[in-house]
């Protein structure tokens, strides 16, 4: 077992020239990109940041991303995505939860500001906020190796030390910090890399997030674990993807479901030679059967996996296998990771047979380390016999394949992105005219569902306009709900818990 940055450094010193990265006008070979690690590991070893110490990265896929996570958890580091969606405050809570020392961002992107949107945050632990892009493209992170700092010659990061924590929204509104090790994140996603067929000759484009476990860990990582090249993809285009597989040549990418109906739906598709790319891996929610047909037919992509997973999770709790018949890709999640132990419970514990519908227990090295500074919340999430609790209810058939059929939790999909209406709640109740809210979620045909809100205002003349507009300067878009409700009371029971089954 290595570390994140071994499996860098090893795949440099075995094929120092296959392509690493291609990012506009960076393009690195692996032998480039270690060196490169290295060079800026130092800068950062000088600025002061070093073992167990926490680093923040706000910035969206670019190759300055990879090579600064790289290099802070080549120190021993411990990296913290954070979302680029967010606003000031929210990002704010994060870097202060997690004391970081520093924050490595971007500026422009999107027409965002995002250092300003840090002005008059109490972070006390935040030593620097370290621009590495901005509107010329290599120049800000050329200030940053113009730095003092000597390349380091070697890793001071071990197998079971903490790589990275990855805030995931719970259902009291207060974000947690799931952590991970090295080795975990390294055994999950060579067992990942291995059930999907990657190799050294893909090239793969990263559409999903690098903030999030599909882009971070079944998305570069997962690269470097195969030695396969990486292209970074900031914003989603279906065009701009269909001329990056033409070109390209890209062999791999994930995605939500969204994405591939954007891109059969495109009016180009026929246009554009795509004939490159050949697996493909998407969400956990129910898939039409028809998409998956079509992927296959229309896009001509060879293997389609579905896989569920979690923050928690270390990304991956189940996934298909190689030549699973459409219906099967469809309406299930696969069977369990390899190595690892999967079971369906009913409320008391008890595991359950097959067939039988309860909440889903995974057990094994995908299981997060806990939440960072928060051993209640880990222990109601883990058993004391290392069982994690998904909060996800499903069935398991003979076959050991996973079907979803509800969420225990009360989270609702956005898209692709995780909302929990009590995390919204508590943020619209900043606004000085809503006094009660329940958020709930309603399908919606583009993505998935979308959330809607139902309020009780003390002022007769907000409406949906003015919530919504107040809603998207306080959180991040996906977050805003897409409806406003007004109404007088809320139905609650006999202990006053919201009825939301009513509204």
């Amino acid at each position: 077992m290595s570390t994140i940055p071994g499996i860098l450094f090893a795949k440099a010193s075995q094929n120092p020239d296959a392509l690493a990265i291609e990012d506009g006008s960076w393009r690195l070979n692996y032998g480039e990109l270690a060196d490169l690690v290295k060079r800026t590991a130092g800068v950062l070893k000088a600025m002061g940041l070093g073992h167990s110490d926490r680093f923040g990265i706000w910035a969206p896929n670019c190759a300055e991303w990879i090579v600064v996570c790289l290099a802070g958890q080549a120190l021993g580091a411990v990296m913290v995505t954070l979302n680029t969606r967010y606003k000031g405050g929210e990002v704010a809570e994060i870097l202060a939860r997690s004391q970081c020392k520093l924050l490595f961002t971007v500026d422009g992107f999107l027409g965002n500001n995002f250092p300003g949107m840090l002005d008059g945050h109490n972070l006390p632990h935040l030593q620097e906020t370290i621009v590495i892009r901005g509107e010329d493209e290599q120049s800000a992170f050329d200030q940053l190796l113009a730095r003092d700092g000597n390349p380091i010659s070697k890793i001071d990061a071990k197998t079971s030390d903490i790589s990275d924590i990855i805030f995931t929204s719970g259902t009291t509104g207060a974000p947690k910090g799931a952590m991970t090790t090295h080795g975990q994140n390294i055994q999950v996603f060579e067992s990942f890399t291995s059930a999907i067929g990657m190799n050294a000759q893909d090239r793969y484009l990263v559409v999903n997030p690098f903030f999030h476990s599909f882009g971070y860990k079944a998305g570069w990582l997962s690269c470097l674990i195969q030695g396969a090249a990486i292209f970074p993809l900031a914003t989603y285009d279906p065009k701009d993807v269909l001329v990056r597989i033409e070109r390209d040549k890209i062999s791999v990418m994930p995605g939500a479901p969204t994405i591939f109906q954007t891109l059969l739906s495109h009016p180009d598709l026929d246009q554009h030679d795509i004939s490159s790319l050949r697996v493909a891996t998407t969400g956990a929610t129910t898939i039409p059967v028809d998409l998956i047909r079509r992927m296959h037919e229309d896009l001509g992509i060879d293997d389609v996996f579905s896989a569920y997973g979690l923050t928690e999770s270390t990304g991956v709790v189940s996934l298909c296998r190689k030549g699973d018949d459409f219906e099967t890709i469809a309406t299930t999640c696969g069977r369990p990771l390899p190595g690892t132990e999967l079971q369906i419970v009913n409320d008391d514990g008890q595991k359950l047979a097959s067939g039988e519908e309860g909440e889903i227990w995974v057990r094994g090295f995908n299981v997060m380390q806990g939440y960072l500074d928060d051993p209640d919340a880990t222990a109601e999430t883990i058993t004391k016999d290392g069982w994690l609790k998904t909060g996800d209810i499903g069935i398991q058939d003979e076959q050991g394949y996973i079907k979803i059929t509800d969420r225990k939790k009360d989270m609702v999909i956005v898209g692709g992105f995780n909302c929990y209406p009590a995390e919204i709640e508590k943020s619209l109740l900043q606004h000085e005219a809503i006094v009660d809210v329940a958020v709930v979620g309603r399908p919606d045909e583009r993505l998935g569902e979308v959330t809607e809100a139902h309020i009780v205002s003390s002022d007769d003349g907000l409406d949906e306009a003015a919530v919504i507009a107040w809603a998207r300067e306080h959180m991040a878009n996906y977050k805003v709900p897409r409806s406003i409700r007004f109404v007088e009371s809320l139905p609650r029971n006999a202990s006053g818990k919201v009825q939301k089954f009513k509204l």
